[in-house]
C-alpha cells in the first residue's frame, strides 16, 4: 500500500511496530529519528508525551523513553530527538543501527505532560539541552492552530551550535508575533560572534527574558539540577508553583510526572542559626536571611549586592540546609564543599556557620 496516495482510516495504537522512516543530525550528538506506522495509521497524542522504545541491541532488548518531537498536528508521521551522553547505551545503538526501513516495538503513548491542560494560558516554556523536545512538539501544535499563541520560549544551551531546533522554531517565530525566543548559552562559538543572552539561568536572567513570568504558566524540562535551580528562582520570587510543570527528561515513566515537594522556608516556621566560631546561636524565620540573623546576632557578615551575583558574603556552613537562590556569585564547586551566599541564603530547621 502506498500511504501517500490511499489515506490512513486508522489510528496507531502500540500495537503495531513502528518503521523508521528517515533520520537527521541535530546538533552535535543529537539526532531525530522519524516513524511511520507500516500500515498507514495516523498518529493521536498529547504534545509533550513520550514513548519507550524497545531496542533489539545484541545482548537482548533494552527499553529507553524518549519524548515525541513532533506535533499531532501533523499525523503522518511521528518523530523522536535524543541526545547521546558520554556514557549512553540504547541511544548510542540508535545512533550507529537505526536506520530507514527497521521496525522496532514501541510502547505509549503517554505522561501527562502537556499544555493541553490550559489551551488558552500565556505560556512560559524553559528547557536546557534534549528538554527541548516536548516544548517544539506544544509550541509547533500551538502554531499549527492557526490562532496566535502567547509563548516566551527560552531555551539554554552550553554553545549557541548546539541549541536544537533553532531554525526550525526561528522559522515559526517569523510567522507569527506570539512566539518569543530567548536563547541563553554558556559561551559562544568561536570565533562566531553571539549577541543574545550569555551566562546561567537565574533570577536576573528571568526578569529579563519574561517580565511577566506571574502571569504565565510555566513548563520546564531538562536535566534535574536545572529544574531544581529553575523551582528555587520561582519559589524565591513567589511564583504560584501550581502552575508550574515539569517533565523529567528520561525519567521512567512512572517518575516522568512528578513534580517534587521541595524544601522552602515557611513563613510560620522558626530556624536556629549557630555561629560556631563567635559562640552565638539566633532563632530567626525561616524566610529571613543568614545575613540578616547574622545582623541580629551582632555578628558582622561582609556583604555587597545583596541579591547573590558577587559573592562577598560567602560564608561556609558546618551543618544544616538552607534554601539558597543566587545569581551566578558562587560556584557550583564552592556549593559542593559547603559554602553558601549570606544574602540569598535561608535557614531549614537548624543550621550552624563557620563564623
Amino acid at each position: 500500500m502506498n500511504v501517500l496516495t490511499k489515506p490512513a482510516l486508522a489510528f496507531w495504537t502500540d500495537a503495531e511496530e513502528l518503521e523508521c522512516a528517515s533520520y537527521l543530525q541535530e546538533a552535535p550528538n543529537v539526532m531525530t529519528f522519524c516513524f511511520r506506522s507500516p500500515s498507514g495509521a495516523l498518529f493521536s497524542f498529547e504534545p509533550g508525551q513520550f514513548l519507550t522504545l524497545e531496542l533489539p541491541m545484541p545482548g537482548g532488548p533494552v527499553q529507553r523513553t524518549y519524548t515525541i518531537s513532533s506535533s499531532p498536528s501533523r499525523p503522518t508521521s511521528l518523530t523522536v530527538t535524543v541526545k547521546a551522553q558520554r556514557d549512553s547505551v540504547g541511544t548510542r545503538w540508535m545512533f550507529d543501527h537505526l536506520r530507514p526501513g527497521m521496525r522496532i516495538r514501541v510502547r505509549g503513548p503517554a505522561g501527562r505532560f502537556s499544555m493541553m491542560r490550559e489551551p488558552l494560558a500565556k505560556y512560559l516554556f524553559i528547557s536546557a539541552g534534549s528538554g527541548i523536545t516536548p516544548m517544539m512538539s506544544m509550541t509547533t501544535f500551538l502554531y499549527d492552530s492557526g490562532l496566535d499563541p502567547d509563548i516566551v520560549f527560552v531555551n539554554c544551551a552550553r554553545r549557541p551550535s548546539e541549541i536544537i531546533f533553532r531554525e526550525g522554531l526561528e522559522y515559526m517565530a517569523t510567522r507569527t508575533p506570539g512566539i518569543h525566543l530567548k536563547w541563553i548559552v554558556e559561551e559562544p562559538d568561536p570565533l562566531r560572534p553571539w549577541t543574545g543572552f550569555r551566562g546561567m539561568f537565574n533570577q536576573l536572567m528571568l526578569g529579563l527574558v519574561a517580565p511577566d513570568y506571574l502571569e504565565r504558566d510555566v513548563y520546564c524540562c531538562g536535566p534535574e539540577p536545572f529544574m531544581q535551580a529553575v523551582r528555587d528562582i520561582l519559589h524565591g520570587l513567589g511564583y504560584d508553583m501550581a502552575r508550574y510543570h515539569q517533565e523529567s527528561f528520561g525519567a521512567p515513566p512512572a517518575e516522568a510526572e512528578l513534580v517534587p515537594e521541595d524544601v522552602v522556608p515557611q513563613e510560620d516556621a522558626l530556624a536556629e542559626v549557630t555561629f560556631a566560631a563567635s559562640g552565638r546561636s539566633a532563632r530567626a524565620a525561616e524566610t529571613e536571611t543568614i545575613l540578616a540573623t547574622a545582623r541580629a546576632a551582632g555578628i558582622v557578615i561582609p556583604s555587597g549586592c545583596g541579591m547573590g551575583i558577587c559573592g562577598t558574603c560567602q560564608v561556609q556552613k558546618l551543618s544544616g540546609q538552607v534554601h539558597m537562590v543566587h545569581n551566578g556569585g558562587i560556584t557550583d564547586e564552592d556549593v559542593e564543599a559547603g559554602y553558601i551566599l549570606a544574602c540569598c541564603s535561608r535557614p531549614i530547621g537548624n543550621v550552624t556557620i563557620d563564623l
